[in-house]
């Protein structure tokens, strides 16, 4: 027997339930799509002035860089719940969401003046945005991590760190509609610190629930 086939048949063996991979997924993005929507709403909601933001380039910005994380997170960690998959060759894609996050912070210190440089970066949410994001964030892990288990990943503690990202990338992506700083600069200094934390939470989790 081959090696992946072998691998492939200890990861049949060791399911910890019967329920398709496929609808596995698709049920946990579901639930944390309304889970995430629903604390949201409960603990925040939108800004008042969410109609004037939506005219400029940076309030749209932060839903192109969150949405692009949660969706490359979401089918990398998809891609990792089977154990054949090797998980270095995969990891550049995570990239997509940081270089455009990049491109948005040369932008900004670009057309900004230096001296304004340090106000936008600190904002005036910057506690705020650390809390409510892996508030947000928590439930849709906590699915996603539970959604793993029906699969059988050689790394679960990447592959939880990917779940985190997700998780992550969607509570983000809420809270921005809420958080008055618009600021690449803002974004890429406390949104990425509160991700970053889901993240860590979500590797421990990984290895925890999704060993085999």
């Amino acid at each position: 027997m081959e090696t992946h086939e072998l691998i492939k048949a200890l990861a049949a063996d060791t399911r910890r339930s019967g329920m398709p991979m496929a609808i596995a997924w698709s049920g946990a993005a579901v639930a944390s799509l309304a889970v995430a929507a629903i604390v949201f709403l409960a603990l925040l909601g939108p800004r008042p002035d969410i109609a004037n933001a939506l005219e400029t380039l940076r309030f749209p910005f932060k839903f192109v860089v969150t949405i692009a994380l949660a969706a490359s997170a979401f089918g990398l960690l998809r891609m990792l719940s089977r154990p054949e998959t090797e998980p270095r060759p995969l990891l550049p894609y995570l990239a997509i969401a940081p270089a455009l996050l990049a491109a948005g912070v040369l932008a900004e210190l670009v057309v900004s003046p230096a001296n304004a440089w340090s106000a936008k970066l600190v904002g005036t949410n910057s506690l705020v945005c650390l809390t409510y994001i892996p508030l947000i964030g928590t439930g849709p892990l906590a699915l996603l991590l539970l959604a793993l288990r029906h699969g059988a990943p050689s790394r679960p503690a990447i592959a939880g760190a990917l779940a985190g990202l997700t998780a992550g990338g969607v509570a983000a992506a809420f809270y921005a509609t809420h958080c008055p700083d618009d600021s690449p600069l803002f974004v890429a200094t406390w949104y990425t610190i509160a991700i970053a934390f889901l993240a860590l939470l979500g590797a421990f989790g990984g290895r925890c629930v999704a060993r085999w």
